[in-house]
């Protein structure tokens, strides 16, 4: 089971950038995605999640409204759009995966809900 989180670079404030991560080993289609983040001496923290069935949506108070996430299950993949990004959004972003069946229409916005890793991608956002 992989999840492999991509599209992270260098940008500048105001700009924006689009996070896939793409699970493959299993079908995730059924449980939630979310996406976190780690900031260099902070503890990883939820950004946004998505159910897989209903698709629901939850998000961080700090990026509401500047960060979309959706998914594909078709396709096995999860998305994160980020707009207006600031530079308190330089981060590691990892995708994960909640597979729980007692939280299938729940996301969890800890991480020990998440069993499914992928390795991060580096968001820098430059002022």
């Amino acid at each position: 089971v992989q999840l492999q989180a991509c599209g992270g670079g260098l940008v500048q404030a105001g700009g924006s950038l689009r996070l896939s991560c793409a699970a493959s080993g299993r079908t995730f289609s059924s449980g939630v995605m979310g996406w976190f983040r780690q900031a260099p001496g902070k503890e990883r923290e939820f950004v946004a999640g998505i159910t897989g069935s209903e698709f629901a949506t939850r998000y961080a108070d700090s990026v509401k409204g500047r960060f979309t996430i959706s998914r594909s299950n078709a396709r096995n993949n999860v998305y994160l759009q980020l707009n207006n990004l600031k530079p308190e959004d330089t981060a590691v972003y990892y995708c994960a995966a909640d597979l729980s069946p007692s939280r299938l229409h729940v996301v969890s916005t800890t991480t020990g809900s998440y069993t499914y890793w992928g390795q991060g991608t580096l968001v820098t956002v430059s002022s």
